[in-house]
């Protein structure tokens, strides 16, 4: 009901208003790709403004200027994610959580007083990984087009109630008289 509101506020004068709406063509992996796009610009915020905060939290002093450029990366994947082109945000955020997966395997070495810190960091970058994967493969599947198919349209008419109805109120608005311009 919120959303019919929503619509017919943007729509011009002479426009159809929305009176219901249809199903949603946005599927689960669509939601999850969201989802997970929010949670990287989410992040990605966090390594940029944060950087010295996360490496103290690591045992990884120095590291500010990576974690800052892994922050842009999050971001980036992120802002795809939520793009028409998600697919390509989803497969980026796998790429960029095995180069978060290789920088952490290097904060485990036994002079890291913080290696538990950074073992915790591991397991949750391997599940937000799994997830990844997952999404990025049901959205791959979902949105991919299938070899030696197209997409047919011949049986669409782009009118809603049908030819023979637009053509009945078109034939109707013919035969009401003008109202005299004055």
């Amino acid at each position: 009901m919120m959303m019919e509101k929503i619509s017919n506020i943007v729509r011009s004068r002479g426009d159809p208003k929305v009176i219901e709406t249809g199903p949603s063509s946005f599927g689960a992996s669509d939601r999850m790709a969201r989802n997970l796009g929010w949670f990287s610009i989410g992040l990605g915020a966090l390594e940029l403004l944060l950087p010295e905060r996360v490496t103290r939290t690591l045992g990884m002093e120095g590291q500010e200027d990576l974690v800052r450029a892994y922050g842009f990366r999050e971001v980036a994947s992120g802002v795809l994610s939520l793009s028409v082109e998600k697919k390509a945000g989803l497969w980026s955020r796998v790429a960029g959580d095995g180069l978060d997966i290789a920088t952490l395997i290097g904060g485990l070495h036994e002079d890291n007083p913080k290696k538990s810190n950074v073992a915790l960091a591991l397991m949750m970058v391997a599940g937000i990984t799994l997830l990844d994967v997952a999404a990025a493969r049901e959205v791959s599947a979902r949105h991919a087009r299938q070899t030696g198919s197209r997409r047919m349209y011949g049986d669409r008419t782009g009118y809603p109630k049908g030819i023979a109805a637009s053509r009945a109120v078109a034939a109707r608005k013919r035969s009401t008289p003008q109202l005299a311009r004055s």
